[in-house]
């Protein structure tokens, strides 16, 4: 993970907050279709609109599909088709699947791991990026949180347990994506060219699999609010919130941008609340705010922030 950081104005703090509720709001829109459509068929529907919707955009703004005019076309494709299953097939099926089981608002603060699982992954699989005493402090610190959240108790629990787990999972693999998208970096792609190319390829392996095992043609079709909350998944939290993500990463580096894993959750939680009845529990409250602490301490900069000022105290 680069740290590239750059100033935040109030056009980068725009992008965040757009961001914010565009990924917050997509924890809200699942919970909408999964009482019309079986899990599969959910992830299937979003990673295909989100391409469609891709592809118009690339369309007109005169970009070139992944690949074109390129030697390494099979390299590439395959890059994509690694990033579809990591970045969206795993991920998306398991956080869509967790949410079955439990609140859409606890689903969204276990997905806020991702980061503290990416610092863990890339210790083992990227050279430069060890764990330093201040990220295993911070990746310690996240632990508790996930251990308070899920509690001594939640053996207990059954499919909540496993629903938890499973969002645990998505963020895992998301971290594995991560470090996969370092590897990939040399191959020259754009950023929209990478989200067309993943989503694009996650909707090529799962269509056959969903018709298979999931038989949505023999569905009853749902009412307008379930497909106002599938497109709004598709097109707005996932392909517009890629083009908003990279943009804030082109803006104000990654390191910046990143801090949308901090706000996500307060989103996904008021939605969650406010639109659907959800409450969290005392232990879910604590579990967010060691969560949101140990991304802190990965981040380094309120650190640096806190032993700057008490520099400057000592001197006065």
């Amino acid at each position: 993970m680069t740290q590239q950081t750059t100033q935040m104005g109030p056009r980068q703090w725009g992008l965040l907050a757009m961001l914010s509720v565009l990924w917050g709001a997509s924890f809200m829109a699942i919970e909408v279709a999964i009482t019309a459509f079986p899990p599969l068929t959910v992830v299937t529907c979003r990673v295909l609109f989100a391409s469609l919707g891709l592809l118009l955009f690339m369309r007109a703004t005169g970009q070139q599909l992944p690949g074109a005019g390129r030697d390494d076309k099979l390299k590439v494709w395959g890059a994509l088709v690694v990033m579809g299953l990591l970045n969206n097939i795993m991920p998306f099926s398991l956080i869509v699947w967790g949410q079955t089981q439990i609140a859409s608002s606890l689903a969204s603060i276990l997905n806020a791991t991702m980061p503290i699982f990416t610092v863990f992954v890339a210790h083992f699989f990227i050279s430069d990026e060890r764990l330093t005493p201040q990220r295993f402090m911070g990746v310690f610190i996240g632990f508790l949180g996930v251990v308070s959240i899920i509690g001594l108790g939640g053996i207990a629990k059954g499919g909540a347990l496993l629903g938890q787990f499973a969002i645990l999972g998505a963020a895992l693999s998301y971290a594995f994506a991560v470090v996969a998208g370092r590897r990939f970096v040399g191959l020259g792609l754009k950023p929209v060219q990478m989200a067309f190319g993943q989503v694009t390829m996650a909707a090529i392996m799962l269509i056959p699999v969903t018709l298979m095992v999931d038989k949505p043609y023999l569905l009853p079709m749902p009412g307008a609010h379930v497909w106002a909350a599938l497109l709004s998944l598709s097109l707005l939290s996932t392909a517009l919130a890629y083009l908003l993500y990279f943009r804030l990463i082109a803006e104000a580096g990654a390191t910046s941008a990143s801090l949308v894993t901090l706000t996500v959750p307060v989103v996904a939680t008021t939605f969650g609340i406010l639109f659907l009845g959800e409450m969290l529990a005392a232990s879910h409250v604590l579990g967010l705010g060691l969560i949101a602490l140990g991304l802190m301490v990965l981040d380094g900069r309120l650190i640096a922030r806190l032993k700057g000022k008490a520099l400057r105290g000592t001197l006065d």
